[in-house]
């Protein structure tokens, strides 16, 4: 499973109240699909993520997640424009430019001691604010959760993000790694949070935040939900 989609779990426990009708019409194939992403977790990420945990300084872990999180602002800046907000735009950008410079290449959240919100954007979210369907749930190999706008976004944020302009693909496809197994290692806590049936328990969870996040939380139920990315992102 894609270590990010446990981001969602934790909305899960916030938005079960509400009712969901799984666009899930694959469930059968995607059953088997998540059968072998939770084989390689349990056998490879899993392990690797907890013995990452055990041997990294706290300081190390921060430092590390603000360096990809800042990594992210090319492409929160790019999606906030084409959603039509130039101020949230400025904002983000101004925080790539504040934390790789003052905040020594990403690795000290400079921007945030200094008033500036911090954003998560990507093309797929663009697409939901523009009114695109998110389309059927789809179990994709390693990756894990998505649907065909998400995976959409992702191929289009993936050239949006800071890392498509490393040329060394050495360098790039290790920075990569690097990326999974510290945000892997950050949601270790949050797998105790999935109740019943692990399969419906993520799906329904993802579907949720999906549309959460395309109406940029206007659905929200609680004021607690706008706050929980940030509780997660820094507690873990």
């Amino acid at each position: 499973m894609n270590p990010k989609i446990l981001t969602h779990l934790i909305f899960a426990l916030v938005l079960v109240s509400i009712p969901l009708s799984a666009n899930d019409p694959f469930e059968a194939f995607n059953r088997k699909i998540w059968a072998f992403n939770e084989f390689l977790d349990d056998n490879l990420a899993k392990p690797t993520a907890e013995i990452y945990r055990s041997i990294a300084p706290d300081p190390v872990e921060v430092g590390v997640s603000n360096f990809f999180r800042n990594l992210n602002e090319l492409d929160n800046t790019a999606n906030q424009v084409l959603q039509g907000h130039p101020i949230l735009a400025i904002n983000d950008f101004s925080r790539f430019i504040i934390n790789s410079t003052i905040g020594l290449a990403g690795f000290l959240d400079v921007a945030s001691r200094l008033g500036l919100e911090r954003h998560d954007e990507d093309f797929g979210q663009t697409l939901g604010s523009w009114g695109v369907s998110s389309g059927p749930y789809l179990m994709i190999p390693i990756y894990g959760p998505s649907t065909p706008r998400s995976l959409t976004g992702r191929s289009v944020s993936s050239v949006l993000s800071g890392t498509f302009a490393i040329k060394e693909n050495d360098v790039r496809f290790a920075i990569t790694g690097l990326d999974a197994l510290e945000t892997r290692a950050r949601y270790l806590e949050v797998e105790s949070l999935i109740i019943g049936d692990r399969y419906s328990f993520i799906r329904d969870s993802y579907m949720q935040y999906q549309e959460f996040e395309s109406s940029n939380g206007e659905d929200q139920i609680d004021d607690f939900v706008d706050d929980m990315d940030d509780f997660i992102l820094d507690e873990f």
